[in-house]
């Protein structure tokens, strides 16, 4: 009896625990910290845009690019939360002299295309950082966190490739972050764990069942 009820708690603790989630490397974290600037960056250009561009159209892609990174930086500073990294306050200083260039050109045409183009250029890097931590980062929500980013960022850059207005690729609000994707431990997957806990489930099962049996026994044998 005592064998059985060390192996069903010994096998529910297995179950119910977590994996240790990867360490997090040099690269994840300056991924993080260079997803916040960025994220920070387009926020303002976004916003930028929305006050200071001519046309409809720009217009329209400020206010998705202000929608989605403002997402995509809510997921980016719980991460960072979680493991513990130290984000930047703002943009990089190269980010902001870019800005303040397009900004000089307010009120003029001239906005308009310096800011596609300067879109088009700060997207491009963006995508390229994200499939470079896809391919050498080593902690796993950091690299679920790129990869659920990555089709929002493809779509931004499809809305301003060439310098040239396009905000009818606008496809919605692509999904963002977690999203429930980090509810199983990294490494485990939902099925793994629905088997590990039903199986913890049956053999504490089995062991009650045994106990009332033996219980039962002496009253029957007397």
């Amino acid at each position: 009896m005592a064998s059985i009820a060390t192996l069903v708690v010994a096998v529910s603790v297995t179950s119910a625990a977590p994996s240790v989630a990867a360490s997090v490397s040099d690269q994840d974290a300056m991924f993080v910290k260079a997803a916040h600037q960025g994220n920070l960056a387009e926020i303002a250009a976004g916003q930028d845009a929305q006050k200071n561009a001519t046309t409809a159209c720009v217009k329209k892609v400020g206010g998705v690019l202000v929608r989605d990174h403002g997402k995509l930086d809510a997921d980016v500073k719980t991460l960072a939360d979680k493991l513990g990294i130290m984000l930047p306050a703002g943009p990089t200083r190269e980010q902001q002299q870019e800005l303040a260039a397009v900004q000089a050109k307010a009120g003029t045409s001239a906005y308009d295309t310096a800011w596609l183009k300067a879109q088009d250029a700060a997207h491009t890097k963006t995508l390229a950082m994200i499939d470079h931590e896809l391919e050498a980062g080593r902690n796993d929500e950091v690299k679920a966190t790129a990869r659920a980013a990555r089709p929002v960022v493809k779509m931004h850059l499809d809305m301003v490739r060439g310098g040239t207005c396009h905000a009818d690729k606008e496809a919605g609000m692509v999904k963002a972050g977690s999203g429930g994707q980090f509810a199983a431990a990294p490494g485990v997957s939902p099925t793994a764990g629905a088997i590990g806990l039903a199986g913890g489930g049956l053999l504490a099962g089995f062991g009650a069942a045994w106990l009332i049996r033996g219980r039962r026994r002496p009253a029957q044998d007397s």
